[in-house]
């Protein structure tokens, strides 16, 4: 089995952080408000929001791409952000294909073609709590001059 208890120093740092928890939501909604911000309206994405009468935490931010972006589009788009010094990624990979679950389950792609799909399409952008405004706008203006390179290939 797996030994997942937290060691004394950990629970020391999580305790000091758990005395902050207000303020380190607080930066992170403000990380999130400028990355709604700065990438509404633009078509070719889906920004995540939030519903009103509910409080997320915020622990990343992962906008998908509209249908029209392919698989490869999507993966050239991490590798040219990458490239640029923007460390973006994939989000998760279907919790359904994980080897574990494939294995023990016999999960098989195309099980699931909506979560298959909705993962091809995410693009986990950089996200912390110190992150600065402007630090924001060249993230949002460097995916949106990627998009336009990419868009070209459509």
């Amino acid at each position: 089995g797996y030994n997942f208890r937290l060691s004394d120093i950990n629970c020391a740092l999580g305790i000091v952080q758990l005395s902050r928890i207000d303020e380190i939501k607080a930066k992170r909604r403000q990380v999130a408000k400028w990355y709604q911000e700065m990438l509404a309206g633009d078509d070719r994405l889906i920004v995540p929001t939030e519903q009103a009468g509910c409080e997320l935490s915020w622990f990343v931010f992962v906008v998908r791409l509209a249908e029209r972006f392919t698989h490869r589009q999507r993966d050239q788009i991490l590798q040219t952000m990458n490239s640029k010094g923007i460390q973006v990624s994939n989000y998760f990979p279907p919790v359904h294909l994980q080897p574990f679950m494939a294995e023990q389950f016999g999960y098989k792609e195309g099980d699931f073609p909506v979560t298959e799909s909705v993962c091809k399409s995410t693009i986990a952008l950089p996200f912390y709590n110190n992150l600065t405004k402007d630090e924001v706008a060249f993230v949002c203006g460097t995916l949106k001059e990627t998009l336009d390179k990419t868009g070209l290939l459509i």
